[in-house]
């Protein structure tokens, strides 16, 4: 039996592999706070460069960046009624504004005269602030991004994928014309679906929520959601048209050109660090992390070989022009990020560690490969033992290209794990049977992507909840109706339904 970096392997304990990978690459652990996490520097350079990019195609897009409080008064959460259902259970509230000692330890003092709830989103902040700065429809559109934390009061947490705390982005906009808002939606969603794909080398379906799936208050949501390893659903970002009714709720009113009082238009859509959680179970194996160059912290790690200090000296000269010349080199349109790996620990230790922390390429430099000017290059999409020499400048030049193609392969492999597990279902019986049926190959495998014809309605969960599957999404652009596959009834979309996170 082959031995693996990561015990259990994704087919004994899928959730457990996915613990034990973060942990192997140092990405995140749970914090003293109940449900939290601390993001730890490998990690957070990922989330930083997730950021990086997404940033820029925002501002692109004719974004602007800004920030509102963590905390919300009680009254104003409490305007939007279908938005504050269906995020109450999940509130956390301030009710105390100091602390007391009491026999020796502390508890709350200093009642306030109105709750502030921690924001689990922030529609109601940025519904007050735009009802003071909309007044024409000179002042519009309104296009402003914020990157920040939220507080969503989470029973059972698994990190990246769902904490009690977590980073993220929400843009918030305001429009003049329902036209304009739907295009607005429909434009973030193509930038989610892009910056998924060509960055994170995560294939996604773009969609629309059905109605039970549909963000609180939200006139329509629409959603890129992803196939994980083990065959569940993850919803990796979504894009909601709001129509009037937060613009309504907070007042939010313009002077149109013909001189009438008009409600704004709006929008919100946002992703968060559960893209790292989507990364992790899209392309890691049972070494430890894989990462799509990209998004990596570090694009290419030198590990330096030697037995003495005379020979230390050598190979880290060696190592320092390799270095220097492969930052002058540019992939994705920035310079190669390389890190030289001096600690004093064994060479394959530090190997294995690089492996399950999931570094593009590794270069490894003895004194044997100065003496031919050579450098052995391990890359993450192959095995771990599959190594290849390449001449110094060789490899210098063709460094980027061959970050590219590990970034293709991943991608390639991810549509072909989409499209193995991937059904059409033409009944109720064929559709229960995929759900349940055991899958000896990948004993992980918890059914897939399921395609069928169902009605836009609730009268549906009762056949899907006992198999504990959800409908992740109606497919856009559809041009036919069918027979709905568990009611029966005409006039069904195609939607795609799977287990999910």
């Amino acid at each position: 039996m082959k031995k693996t970096a990561i015990t259990p392997t994704r087919t004994e304990n899928y959730p457990e592999w996915y613990q034990q990978v973060i942990q192997a690459a140092d990405l995140a652990e749970s914090s003293p706070t109940r449900g939290c996490m601390v993001i730890k520097p490998w990690g957070y350079a990922i989330w930083e460069n997730i950021q990086q990019d997404l940033d820029r195609r925002f501002k692109e897009t004719g974004h602007v960046n800004a920030y509102f409080p963590l905390l919300t008064p009680l009254s104003h959460f409490e305007k939007e009624a279908e938005h504050v259902e269906g995020f109450a259970k999940e509130c956390a509230v301030v009710t105390h504004s100091r602390l007391k000692e009491v026999e020796g330890g502390l508890e709350p003092d200093g009642k306030l005269e109105e709750p502030l709830v921690v924001r689990p989103t922030s529609e109601t902040m940025f519904g007050a602030m735009y009802s003071k700065w909309i007044q024409s429809y000179r002042d519009l559109p309104l296009l402003i991004n914020q990157w920040a934390n939220v507080m969503r009061w989470e029973m059972r947490t698994r990190l990246f994928l769902r904490t009690a705390e977590f980073l993220w982005q929400e843009g918030h906009t305001a429009h003049a014309t329902k036209e304009e808002a739907i295009s607005e939606t429909k434009q973030m969603l193509d930038v989610y679906a892009d910056f998924a794909e060509s960055i994170l080398a995560i294939p996604v379906v773009k969609g629309e929520k059905p109605c039970m799936e549909r963000f609180p208050g939200a006139v329509s949501t629409y959603c890129i959601e992803a196939i994980m390893q083990d065959g569940k659903a993850l919803q990796a970002g979504t894009s909601h048209f709001l129509g009037q009714n937060f613009a309504k709720a907070s007042e939010i009113r313009f002077l149109s050109k013909e001189g009438t009082q008009e409600y704004a238009w709006t929008t919100s859509w946002g992703v968060s660090t559960r893209l790292i959680g989507g990364l992790i179970m899209t392309h890691s194996d049972d070494d430890g992390l894989v990462i799509p160059p990209k998004v990596a912290p570090q694009h290419i790690i030198i590990l330096p070989i030697y037995r003495n200090n005379d020979e230390r000296d050598k190979v880290l000269d060696y190592c320092k022009r390799l270095k220097e010349k492969l930052q002058k080199t540019q992939f994705n349109n920035q310079p190669i990020r390389v890190q030289i790996d001096d600690r004093d620990l064994r060479g394959g230790e530090k190997t294995w560690q690089w492996i399950k922390k999931g570094a593009p390429i590794r270069v490894e430099v003895g004194p044997r490969d100065i003496e031919k000017n050579s450098v052995f290059v391990g890359r993450r999409d192959k095995a771990p033992k599959d190594k290849l020499s390449y001449e110094f400048d060789n490899f210098t030049d063709k460094a980027s290209a061959i970050l590219e193609e590990i970034q293709n392969n991943l991608f390639k492999k991810a549509i072909d794990f989409r499209k193995n597990n991937s059904h059409k279902a033409d009944s109720f019986d064929e559709f229960k049977a995929i759900f349940t049926r055991n899958n000896d190959k990948y004993p992980q495998i918890q059914g897939g992507f399921v395609e069928c014809f169902a009605i836009d309605s609730t009268e549906i969960e009762e056949y899907i909840k006992p198999l504990k599957v959800t409908a992740r999404c109606i497919i856009l652009d559809q041009k036919e109706t069918g027979k709905c596959i568990f009611t029966g009834k005409e006039g069904a979309v195609k939607m795609i339904f799977a287990k999910s996170y």
